[in-house]
């Protein structure tokens, strides 16, 4: 809802996700928030499937933000029932690591598959709600040595962000629970070099 504010109504909004449900429940915090320029798309799950919408709009788009679905860590100070799911398998903490290590690559072929629909001085950026490396920091890197990442570059947060994040590598975004008194979340916001 910010970036459509921000937009004043203006261009066009994508909201993607591979769950019609999601989409849909977005529906009436947009009405309510006089948000007319939206638009709900739903994508193919099985990422080894070629998705004809997104194919069509490959290089087409000036902003990407990917939301990535994560191991939400970054909320464990807000939801600290959450914790527990790391536990509630049958392997007891083992449980966790394994969604974790399911999570990452999902992670990856979201952030790639995305990159795709970025123009040439495009921006894309990326944002978890984790406070964990592997989600976060390993994820950028990762994808920047990529066949698909050479073409892009991190930005450096400007120097008068009014947001008081924390910089890590002097690249990354981050705000902790510890240092912000909010919730764990990460950005990195990286520009199409073509």
């Amino acid at each position: 809802l910010q970036i459509a504010a921000s937009m004043k109504n203006k261009g066009r909004l994508y909201s993607m996700d591979v769950s019609e449900d999601r989409l849909e429940r977005g529906k009436p915090r947009c009405k309510k928030a006089g948000v007319s320029n939206v638009q709900r798309q739903v994508v193919q799950e099985d990422m080894t499937r070629k998705d004809k919408w997104l194919k069509r709009r490959k290089g087409t788009f000036d902003r990407v933000l990917v939301d990535a679905p994560c191991s939400g860590v970054g909320s464990w100070r807000r939801k600290p029932d959450a914790r527990r799911t790391w536990a509630t398998f049958d392997d007891g903490f083992d449980g966790g690591i394994d969604r974790l290590a399911n999570l990452l690559p999902l992670q990856q072929q979201i952030l790639q598959r995305a990159s795709r629909l970025v123009k040439v001085g495009g921006r894309l950026v990326y944002v978890t709600c984790s406070l964990l490396p592997q989600e976060n920091e390993k994820q950028i890197i990762q994808f920047l040595e990529s066949d698909v990442g050479a073409e892009w570059k991190v930005e450096s947060p400007p120097s008068d962000f009014a947001i008081p994040f924390e910089v890590v590598d002097g690249q990354f975004l981050r705000l902790t629970p510890a240092q912000h008194n909010t919730d764990g979340f990460f950005a990195a916001v990286l520009t199409k070099h073509g």
